[in-house]
């Protein structure tokens, strides 16, 4: 009895409500989702913008080459360009909600690349420097992976749109072995 309950599909309570002659309504949900994306995306392109172009007052691509290689990569310049690149379209892919797996990976490997490198020695905390803005990056990343970007997303129309652990794992596994592959170069 309690296994068929367990493994009998239920109804789902957060389903839009739907009225006669339209289509689904947006919920809560969508909107919060929405309000996410647009948050933690617009300003991680916007940090990639900084590095990339120099816009927003940012130092532009010859700087953060600069910067690179004196963390250790090498070429610096190469890996500035990957590493702005994938802030700047994963956060407008998250923004979007287009390719939502592909832009939180994207998202994570950026974030694990600047914890190992840049924060972890200075602790926990953004205010002395440490981890605690890539943690929330990278966790948001994956959230909204695993939760699917919600109906107001341009990935609503595919399968990974709904989101799931297959997504999630895909996210973190991806973002986890591009952020190894760099580390080890």
């Amino acid at each position: 009895m309690l296994t068929t309950h367990i493994l009998k599909p239920r109804d789902r309570a957060t389903e839009p409500v739907t009225h006669p002659g339209t289509g689904p309504m947006v919920t809560a949900a969508d909107c919060g989702l929405l309000l996410i994306r647009l948050t933690f995306g617009l300003l991680m392109a916007a940090h990639g913008a900084q590095k990339v172009f120099g816009l927003f007052g940012g130092p532009g691509l010859t700087a953060t080459g600069k910067g690179f290689a004196a963390l250790g990569y090498t070429p610096g310049k190469l890996f500035a360009v990957i590493g702005s690149l994938s802030e700047l379209l994963g956060g407008l892919g998250l923004a979007l909600g287009l390719l939502t797996p592909l832009a939180a990976a994207a998202l994570i490997g950026v974030m694990i690349n600047a914890m190992v490198t840049v924060t972890s020695a200075h602790g926990l905390w953004e205010t002395g420097g440490g981890v605690e803005y890539s943690v929330c990056i990278a966790v948001v990343a994956l959230a909204v992976a695993a939760t699917g970007p919600g109906r107001l997303a341009a990935d609503r129309l595919f399968r990974w749109g709904d989101g799931g652990w297959a997504e999630a794992a895909f996210a973190l596994g991806l973002g986890g072995i591009a952020a190894a592959i760099a580390l080890s170069v």
